[in-house]
């Protein structure tokens, strides 16, 4: 997507984070689980202290990286994240135990597309981070967005998927699928009629989406 070079450049100015954190880096990299690359999250992470929103859902947990990078940034706002792979979820607990910032994070165990009601009891919410199967990212968006405060934001990670949306040919049938997918969720968030969407080219692509605060 980015000049290797100059995504290298970003990348090295961007100060180290606390051992616990960097440990997660390690661990997703040596277990291929994905997390946030570095420039897309430091983009999220500056929209949300100039933001500084009190109440944040995150859709998609995985091992809880993004969630303590969020609580840091943002002391004084509650991160409620949901995961549904059992693995992911024990990790994630054992890392928020050690971060310190277990009253601050609350993890919800289930299936994002089925956890709405109790997604909304933690309600309303000023930010929802989309981070989970990037085929369901139009769902994950009409399930939760009636959660969101008037005027707050949705933000979208992977939306340009390693610049693989522009490419015209694909030879893996399922890669073009998925591709075809978030290509056509892109559209479709550009063109909504209650958000105002634009796509920053950091990282792997994030959406940030304002909701135009026509209601409550």
């Amino acid at each position: 997507m980015q000049n290797e070079k100059l995504h290298s450049y970003i990348e090295s100015l961007i100060p180290k984070r606390d051992p616990l954190l960097d440990e997660m880096e390690q661990y997703a990299k040596a277990q291929n689980v994905p997390i946030m690359e570095l420039a897309g999250i430091e983009a999220m992470l500056q929209i949300l202290r100039v933001q500084n929103p009190k109440a944040i859902l995150e859709v998609g947990t995985a091992i809880g990286y993004s969630a303590l990078r969020i609580a840091a940034a943002v002391s004084t706002a509650k991160v409620v994240t949901i995961e549904r792979d059992p693995e992911r979820i024990e990790t994630a607990k054992q890392f928020f135990k050690r971060s310190g910032k277990e009253d601050q994070v609350l993890l919800i165990e289930g299936d994002a597309l089925e956890t709405a009601e109790q997604v909304e009891s933690f309600g309303p919410y000023d930010v929802i981070f989309i981070d989970a199967a990037k085929g369901q990212y139009k769902k994950f968006f009409q399930l939760y967005e009636p959660f969101l405060r008037s005027e707050g934001l949705i933000i979208t990670d992977n939306v340009l998927f390693k610049g693989l949306v522009c490419e015209p040919e694909i030879e893996s049938k399922r890669t073009k699928n998925l591709v075809k997918k978030i290509d056509e969720y892109n559209r479709w968030l550009m063109q909504h009629p209650d958000y105002v969407t634009t796509i920053l080219p950091v990282g792997d692509g994030v959406a940030i989406s304002k909701k135009r605060g026509d209601r409550e």
